[in-house]
């Protein structure tokens, strides 16, 4: 669909918008009273929502998270975009996570943003990265070196399912994002001071 630029733009912008709604601290101060930042790693994804909030907390942010990711990517296809502005709003859905203007662009680490950003539009890269992250999880214990492991296999995965330049580059995007968000985890990885879903207090979200 032939769109004019300003729309184009205008859903660039929505898409921010959307993506930068932080799901985890609205649902946990709806449901449990509490502020995902002032627990645990301060973060507001889900794994430090269902620190603060609880368990369902957890699991809605995350399907929250997916969710925001997913919409404007896939109405983008719905309408036909060209696949550089399917690139475009997939990065601004995603920059909206991890640098939302309602918080003062302290937000998420990104990775349930980037998956919901690759479900409708690289379905078989999202889901091998699904299946590397439960693989290293379940050898690692370590949410975040599982997270920081699925991020950097996208673009190899999307390289592999799909002969797409414009998701390519937004994995390869996301890929940096998310290891540089990680940056206090690898830190503390590297430390032996992370902590396992053994000791159930990994901060990696």
């Amino acid at each position: 669909m032939n769109l004019p630029m300003l729309d184009l733009a205008g859903a660039v912008l929505a898409a921010y918008l959307l993506g930068a709604v932080p799901f985890g601290l609205l649902l946990s101060k709806l449901i449990s009273g509490q502020d995902p930042r002032q627990h645990g790693s301060g973060n507001i994804g889900a794994t430090n929502a269902m620190r603060a909030g609880g368990k369902l907390v957890g699991a809605l942010t995350l399907l929250a998270d997916i969710a925001k990711g997913a919409l404007p990517v896939a109405l983008a296809i719905i309408f036909k975009l060209p696949e550089a502005w399917i690139a475009a709003i997939a990065v601004a859905t995603f920059v909206g996570h991890i640098f939302p203007v309602y918080l003062n662009f302290q937000g998420g680490k990104g990775v349930a943003t980037m998956l919901g950003v690759m479900l409708p539009w690289q379905p078989l890269a999202a889901l091998f990265g699904i299946l590397i992250w439960i693989t290293a999880l379940k050898i690692s214990h370590y949410v975040s070196l599982a997270s920081i492991l699925g991020a950097l296999a996208l673009p190899l995965l999307i390289a592999c399912t799909n002969d797409s330049i414009p998701a390519l580059l937004t994995g390869m995007l996301f890929a940096s994002l998310v290891t540089i968000k990680h940056s206090s985890n690898i830190k503390r990885l590297i430390d032996g001071t992370e902590s396992s879903t053994k000791s159930k207090q990994n901060v990696s979200s």
